[in-house]
């Protein structure tokens, strides 16, 4: 009888405690569009990652020229001209997928540019939401577009605008 007691207030306890804890939300993606620096580092990355895409387009526009110009002439060359052709041709080749490696790849300039200009904003609004949280007195804060599946979130429990208001932004005015 005991052992049963002492297990329904231990599971009691167990149920106040989880239900004690204090949740809410936030937009990241509606957070971030409200930021004016965000907005204008969107703009430059996706300039830089034009103007690159042009000069792999370019380089591989090249390859095809001269593998066209290698097929139309191939007939009247001779075993060396051709290895030589094709030598320059896979050379070429290769260079420009190593250009576009270098560039658009994991570890490529894109990347490493898109890191240095995001990580800031990100850090910006990682302390405001901290903020947001301690001033409610909040115990977690999730985020609705991260890898955590939110069937249902009640509006009351969204602290966006309040993240965005302690970042010194006014809700609904979206930065251009």
């Amino acid at each position: 009888m005991k052992k049963i007691i002492l297990i329904l207030f231990f599971t009691f306890t167990a149920f106040t405690a989880a239900l004690a804890q204090r949740f809410a939300y936030v937009d990241s993606d509606y957070i971030l569009k409200h930021m004016p620096e965000y907005a204008s580092s969107q703009k430059q990355l996706a300039s830089l990652s034009e103007q690159w895409q042009k000069e792999v387009d370019g380089r591989f526009q090249e390859i095809d020229r001269l593998y066209k110009a290698y097929q139309a002439d191939q007939v009247l060359m001779t075993a060396d001209m051709r290895k030589r052709r094709e030598a320059e041709i896979v050379d070429k080749e290769k260079l420009a997928k190593d250009f576009q490696r270098s560039k658009f790849g994991p570890d490529g300039e894109l990347s490493k540019k898109s890191t240095s200009l995001i990580k800031p904003i990100q850090d910006r609004v990682s302390k405001a939401v901290q903020a947001v949280a301690e001033s409610d007195n909040l115990d977690m804060i999730f985020d609705k577009n991260s890898e955590v599946i939110m069937l249902y979130a009640s509006p009351r429990y969204d602290k966006s605008s309040d993240v965005i208001t302690r970042l010194g932004l006014k809700p609904g005015v979206l930065a251009k």
